[in-house]
């Protein structure tokens, strides 16, 4: 197998490696640290644009007939809640710091809404973008209800009103989500030339997140470097998310298998928007469970490589 091939097949990986890698590079070589401040900020500031562009490729796909609320949609928001409620509770009882900051990097990763690029992965694993769109919407909409219900529990010190944490998150999701949909339907009417090239573009929207997603790994990896916290505590908020990605994914596969969505329901519980989680722990949480989000984004998009992989092995993906 050639290089390129090798890329192709493992496009998710090879973009977590070398975001990572390059960020090792620019950050140790004293010769390239200048331009690392300069190009650093720079790929930051390409994300929502990037994210924006990909998510207007991906709606153009949408047939506006399939943007309908499922039922799955409200199991899997019961669940999030219920899962999200328990952690909240153990949170209460809980008297050691050290056991309570882990707890808070596990509910970060469980209460954070879908990643608004679900849809992009989705697609590639052969289920519904325009379920998973709805969804993602759904979910945006129910986490900024219940931040503001959970967050004060868990932190006594934080200070978040119900309209403030409503406001934040929902201008997040209008401004990548709603926008570029919108912008996608009403394109599909006036210039039905140009989506359907779009359209035509397999794997554009996919290669554009293997580019977003080299940049935050990359920053992941140095939130992970940069963190205070150190031995036993440090290894608990590296490898329980992976712990709760992979039951998050398993029990949103459950969910949807029924519905004939098991690979929809799956990233819609399971690739979560970890930028939006990072900022919410350190903006009213304890900032140093921030390391639980970001590690997060890491085991998730291996995840997603995985089912990638089999997928196009064997066809289908039997989990």
């Amino acid at each position: 197998m050639d290089f390129l091939a090798f890329v192709k097949k493992w496009s998710l990986l090879c973009s977590l490696c070398f975001g990572i890698a390059v960020y090792v590079l620019f950050a140790n070589v004293p010769l390239l640290q200048p331009v690392g401040d300069i190009v650093g900020p720079f790929a930051v500031s390409l994300l929502p644009v990037v994210l924006f562009m990909l998510l207007y490729v991906t709606f153009c796909k949408i047939q506006i007939e399939d943007m309908r609320p499922r039922a799955w949609h409200f199991w899997l928001q019961a669940i999030r809640i219920t899962l999200s409620g328990l952690l909240v509770w153990i949170i209460t009882q809980t008297e050691d710091a050290t056991t309570k900051l882990i707890l808070e990097g596990v509910f970060i990763c469980v209460i954070c809404p879908t990643a608004a690029a679900a849809a992009v992965v989705t697609e590639k694993l052969g289920g519904s973008i325009a379920s998973m769109t709805i969804y993602t919407i759904i979910a945006n909409v129910v986490t900024s209800i219940i931040i503001p219900l959970f967050f004060p529990m868990v932190e006594r010190s934080a200070d978040i009103s119900f309209l403030v944490a409503m406001a934040a998150v929902l201008r997040n999701v209008t401004l990548v989500l709603v926008v570029p949909l919108v912008l996608a339907l009403v394109s599909r009417k006036l210039i039905p030339r140009f989506t359907d090239k779009i359209r035509s573009m397999k794997n554009l929207g996919f290669y554009m997140w293997c580019f977003n997603l080299a940049i935050v790994s990359g920053l992941a990896f140095r939130n992970i470097l940069h963190s205070s916290v150190a031995g036993e505590t440090l290894f608990w908020l590296l490898m329980l998310p992976l712990a709760v990605a992979l039951v998050l994914f398993t029990i949103g596969k459950a969910v949807g298998r029924p519905y004939g969505d098991s690979v929809s329901a799956g990233q819609a519980l399971g690739q979560k928007n970890t930028v939006v989680g990072i900022w919410l722990t350190i903006t009213f949480l304890n900032p140093l469970a921030a390391v639980a989000p970001g590690a997060y984004v890491l085991w998730q998009n291996l995840i997603n490589a995985w089912q990638i992989w089999y997928k196009e092995k064997y066809g289908e993906l039997k989990w």
